[in-house]
């Protein structure tokens, strides 16, 4: 038996090659719930994310399926469809919005099947489900190697560009360092002349001078560090493993900041469990990681505040023993989208508007490379570091916790 619409489209021979192994019975009562659509090229079948009810079954013509990735990358041709094949199965199915658009590229005659129709065959034939639910399966598995291509592709580019950025640091930190260099010795001898009147406005000028000089100092020596501890996690860590007394440590770094801390009011209290553990690591790392954490904590905690640095002993993955650092401020807190960005370099929170370079100014500025060398020192440590806050709330200041977790022994490191 043939159903032929009076467009000429034979529907059995059309719905016998698009679903194999129907039934004559089931292809007739298939052909019978369709109806016969012509569209002029341009013509969209299916718009994305739209509501709609019908499924498509290409007699003649051909269309294109394509994504909106955003509206800089436009659209994203995913594929093109011919004679055969159908679209517009998946939304129907799932009760969803449509996922692609499906727009014509030449005149087309379709098979047209409503959502109430579609639903009530699939339920009476298993066969039909069992087809569209392979070529669905197949589908999905080309989308997926073509979007796996195109994440390795974008990943083989940011890794260049991480590349550059890390050889530009290392570049400006050089280029930088010489002049800054002469500039420090300058000011050296000038402050060691004699006859340099004390106080008044020359004293002060080069105050200040010195001042700035040592600021750059420590963005040239960040910028460095980076650079450095990129570097050495590339080709893998090297550094001397020394018994690290973490506990005095702590101690220390809170001893250098105090006077900071006072200048804003805030307060840095320490709390450690008796059998915190000693650490085999590199000491100069590990304070470099305590230390950025601290002063991103004062940084973005008003005055008046406190800061709470913990230490304990931990059991890391596969039962390492470790040792925990945790800094608890009662800050303005982070959001959820920015917790894993920090640690990345130049990552900067909020508008750079209000960027300010002092070291320890409430939301002082500085060059965004804080937390990526604190990250940077716990990973070459075998470690792992991050933050958990309830959010970003300046009139309220839920506080961030950051945490820092290190094994005891760090697994082989270079000599």
């Amino acid at each position: 038996m043939t159903v032929t619409a009076a467009s000429g489209v034979d529907k059995l021979a059309l719905l016998a090659g698009t679903f194999g192994g129907l039934a004559s019975d089931e292809l007739t009562e298939l052909a019978g719930l369709t109806k016969v659509g012509r569209y002029p090229a341009g013509h969209v079948l299916c718009q994305e994310d739209a509501h709609e009810d019908i499924f498509y079954i290409l007699a003649s013509g051909e269309a294109v399926i394509t994504k909106q990735i955003s509206d800089a990358e436009g659209e994203r041709v995913l594929r093109r469809v011919g004679v055969g094949d159908y679209v517009g199965e998946m939304a129907l199915i799932q009760n969803a919005p449509r996922a692609a658009t499906v727009r014509t590229v030449s005149e087309c005659t379709v098979l047209e099947i409503g959502k109430q129709d579609f639903e009530a065959m699939l339920s009476r034939s298993p066969r039909l489900a069992i087809s569209i639910i392979r070529t669905t399966l197949s589908r999905m598995r080309v989308n997926d190697q073509m979007a796996i291509g195109d994440l390795q592709r974008t990943n083989r580019v940011l890794a260049q560009l991480d590349r550059n950025k890390l050889e530009f640091i290392q570049v400006a930190a050089h280029e930088l360092r010489t002049p800054l260099t002469v500039m420090k010795g300058y000011l050296n001898v000038i402050k060691s002349d004699e006859r340099l009147p004390a106080g008044g406005l020359l004293a002060e000028a080069l105050a200040g001078l010195s001042r700035g000089t040592e600021r750059l100092q420590e963005v040239v020596n960040a910028m460095l560090d980076v650079a450095r501890i990129d570097a050495d996690m590339a080709a893998g860590p090297r550094f001397a493993v020394v018994p690290v007394p973490l506990k005095s440590m702590v101690n220390d770094l809170v001893r250098r900041l105090e006077s900071d801390a006072e200048g804003r009011q805030l307060r840095i209290d320490i709390e450690h469990a008796r059998d915190t553990p000693a650490l085999n690591a590199d000491p100069t790392l590990i304070q470099k990681a305590l230390y950025q954490v601290l002063i991103n904590a004062i940084k973005y905690t008003p005055d008046g505040g406190r800061i709470l640095v913990r230490t304990r002993p931990v059991q890391l993955d596969r039962g390492v023993p470790g040792a925990e650092i945790s800094v608890r401020d009662t800050g303005i807190g982070l959001a959820p989208e920015h917790q894993e960005l920090i640690f990345e370099k130049f990552y900067q929170v909020g508008s750079v508007d209000l960027h300010s370079s002092h070291k320890t100014m409430f939301r002082g500025g500085g060059p965004g490379l804080g937390l990526a060398i604190a990250r940077g020192a716990v990973r070459a440590h075998g470690g792992r570091i991050w933050v958990e806050s309830l959010g970003h709330d300046e009139a309220n200041c839920p506080g961030s916790t950051f945490y820092l977790h290190l094994p005891v022994d760090p697994p082989h490191v270079r000599a």
